[in-house]
C-alpha cells in the first residue's frame, strides 16, 4: 500500500467545505509509519542537519523519530503559552483567524542547520512562521519536509519561491 492510500479524507472538517487529510490512519499503521519516516529520511540523506524542528502535534511524531535516526536534537514548535521558558514567537494567518507559534530562545545555536518537519503543507502559514522563528534564533533552514502537500493551496510553491527546499511524500489535489 502507498502512503497516500493510508491517509483518510474527512469532508467538512473542521468546517463546511474543507476536505481534511487525516494522517492518523497512516500513523497507526506500522508499515505506513515506517514508510513515512524512511521516506523523509531518504529525501534528506546527505544534507547537513544539526537539529530537527517540528510543529505540534502530528509533526512531533515524525520529527522526533527523524531526529533520533539522524542522531540530532529536536526542537518543539509549540502554540503560544505551551513552552515553560523564554520564547521567540511569530503570529501567522489561518483561514479563520490568527495563531502564534513559539520555540525556546536557546533552541537553536547560531548557524545550525535545521530540518523543519510537519505532517502537511496547505497554505504554508505555519511553516513560514516556523521558519521565521528558527531564523530569528540564528538557525538556517536545511529543508522543509512534510508527508502531504496540498498543491492547490500554494504553500509549497510559496516556500520554494522564498528560496526554501520543500520535500513531500505525496500530494492531494483540491482543497
Amino acid at each position: 500500500m502507498s502512503i497516500k492510500s493510508r491517509i483518510r479524507s474527512i469532508p467538512d472538517y473542521p468546517k463546511p467545505g474543507i476536505l481534511f487529510r487525516d494522517i492518523t490512519t497512516l500513523l497507526q499503521d506500522p508499515q505506513g509509519l515506517r514508510d513515512s519516516i524512511d521516506g523523509l529520511l531518504d529525501a534528506v540523506e546527505g544534507m547537513a542537519i544539526d537539529k530537527v524542528a517540528s510543529v505540534e502535534a502530528r509533526g512531533f511524531i515524525l520529527g522526533g523519530s527523524i531526529a533520533r535516526e539522524l542522531g540530532v536534537g529536536f526542537i518543539p514548535v509549540r502554540k503560544q503559552g505551551k513552552l515553560p521558558w523564554s520564547t521567540i514567537g511569530e503570529e501567522y494567518q489561518l483561514e479563520y483567524g490568527t495563531d502564534r507559534i513559539e520555540i525556546h530562545t536557546d533552541a537553536v545555536s547560531a548557524g545550525e542547520n535545521v530540518l523543519l518537519v510537519d505532517d502537511l503543507i496547505a497554505t504554508g502559514g505555519t511553516l513560514l512562521a516556523s521558519i521565521r522563528v528558527v531564523e530569528r534564533a540564528g538557525g538556517k533552514i536545511a529543508a522543509c519536509a512534510v508527508v502531504v502537500d496540498l498543491p492547490d493551496l500554494g504553500g509549497a510553491q510559496k516556500l520554494e519561491q522564498a528560496g526554501y527546499k520543500v520535500i513531500s511524500l505525496c500530494e492531494f489535489e483540491g482543497e
